[in-house]
């Protein structure tokens, strides 16, 4: 049988910077969930806030003053059922917020303006500038609901609607002197101010808590990565130590003229270092399926030193951990390094179970893979020979 040259133990030592991570570790890079939960956490506070205000400023502000005011507006009635059309409104925006949803800001919007013309109208000169025309400064908080996370500029020009309803009725009720055009000017300013400002805040502060959550997501999957990749290369590194050992040992032996090249016993060792170091090298690839990958490169290595070698694979094998694998495929590489004649190896999978055999004729000499690793844990290994055949299987199964 040919060999590989004793160079050959060592070639592909160099292992590729690029380790395989496990398909948990890769996936973590991707945006979690809960930057979003962040987000709408503070989103939902931000609605409590501004249904707390719009119906506490309706309640406490503007119905005492209706109330107070009286008949003595042009039309009390058309002020009064604006003022509860205006509140079963709003508690039925405020549910609809409190719950997760968003009220219909089309049709809302244009019925507030509807009361706000409405109100303006029937306030009456004497009540223009009044609490009792509760639109001026209510009306605003309820728009704010109505447009919550639509665009501010939404919000701006339903403020300047309303502007313009009031300076109609300001002119209509024949107010035009400086002075009232002052105080049109600051209520105007005042009672749109602080609702564009809630308004825009609110829209801020769940912006910042969606990005300062989703850049913590990302520190700690990038950090989680980098653990990963840093516990595999850890391993691969100290498999690399061990199996290097085993060349080193027969490179060694070689070079102090201890260990014939000729002898078989020698021949076996090199082949099975360089065997485990080509699949320690294919660990590393990213492939579909990295154990099928790392078997055909022991397979190929067989083949290489001339023994016919059949792989058969049926089924996909699932994702499996690295030590896994391992653990499936070293028993058959050491079988391979020592196998004559032929062998046929093949692979049998699916979701919840992996077999691998491998089947060889027997002969005089060590039985390199007659004992099973140490620390299987789920992986079972077999081996029998009858003086016709060896036969060797590893078999994983989900627990």
């Amino acid at each position: 049988m040919a060999t590989e040259s004793p160079a050959a133990v060592t070639a592909g030592a160099t292992l590729r910077p690029r380790p395989r991570l496990p398909g948990r570790a890769r996936a973590a890079v991707a945006p979690p969930p809960e930057a979003h939960a962040v987000a709408d956490a503070s989103d939902r506070g931000a609605r409590l806030v501004a249904v707390v205000i719009a119906l506490a400023w309706h309640l406490v502000v503007g119905l005492p003053a209706v109330l107070s005011a009286g008949s003595g507006m042009a039309a009390p009635a058309v002020v009064a059922v604006g003022w509860l059309v205006t509140a079963l409104a709003g508690v039925a925006t405020g549910v609809r917020l409190l719950r997760g949803g968003l009220p219909p800001a089309r049709r809302l919007a244009a019925a507030l303006l509807v009361v706000d013309a409405a109100v303006f109208a029937a306030a009456g000169e004497r009540f223009l500038f009044s609490t009792a025309n509760w639109v001026w400064g209510g009306l605003a908080w309820f728009f704010l609901l109505a447009l919550w996370r639509r665009p501010v500029r939404w919000l701006l020009v339903l403020l300047a609607a309303h502007a313009v309803i009031a300076l109609v009725a300001v002119v209509l009720h024949g107010a035009t002197t400086p002075a009232d055009l002052s105080r049109y000017a600051m209520y105007v300013y005042g009672t749109s101010t602080l609702p564009v400002a809630v308004f825009a805040g609110a829209a801020a502060l769940t912006a910042l808590a969606r990005d300062g959550a989703g850049t913590a997501a990302a520190a700690l999957a990038v950090a989680a990565e980098r653990a990963a990749a840093e516990r595999a290369q850890g391993e691969r590194q100290a498999r690399l130590a061990l199996v290097s050992g085993t060349a080193e040992e027969v490179l060694s032996a070689l070079a102090a003229g201890d260990a014939d090249p000729a002898d078989p016993a020698v021949r076996r060792r090199a082949v099975l270092a360089a065997a485990r170091l080509r699949r320690l090298i294919a660990e590393s690839d990213d492939v579909p399926d990295p154990l099928l990958h790392e078997l055909r490169a022991a397979a190929d290595l067989a083949e290489r030193n001339g023994l016919p070698i059949e792989l058969v694979a049926v089924g996909t094998p699932p994702e499996l951990p690295v030590d896994v694998r391992r653990r499936l495929a070293d028993p058959l590489t050491a079988a391979l390094a020592g196998a004559r004649g032929s062998a046929r190896l093949t692979v049998v999978a699916g979701p919840d179970e992996v077999v691998v055999s491998l089947v060889t004729p027997d002969h005089d000499g060590p039985d390199d893979s007659a004992a099973p690793p140490a620390g299987d844990g789920p992986v079972e290994h077999l081996h029998e020979r009858d003086g016709e055949i060896r036969w060797t299987q590893t078999r994983w199964r989900r627990t």
